[in-house]
């Protein structure tokens, strides 16, 4: 896993963009990767730490997409 900021989180959509060195351009995420009980949400500027996967095709623009999201501290 890796260390990534949050840069935007869409709740009503269920889906955000997270950056790090790692995922040049924004990694795509989903609020069903996230390891959160309840409500699954993010927030702009929040670390998380990260697995990701380069699926080969462009999902929402973005290269790269989340397959594992934990926020630090939870």
């Amino acid at each position: 896993m890796i260390t990534a900021t949050v840069r935007e989180w869409h709740d009503e959509e269920g889906w955000g963009v997270l950056d790090s060195p790692e995922t040049p351009g924004g990694c795509w995420a989903h609020f069903s990767n996230l390891e959160l009980d309840g409500f699954r949400t993010l927030s702009p500027g929040q670390q998380v730490d990260l697995a990701w996967e380069a699926p080969g095709f462009e999902q929402d623009g973005y290269a790269y997409r989340a397959v594992n999201v934990v926020p630090r501290g939870a």
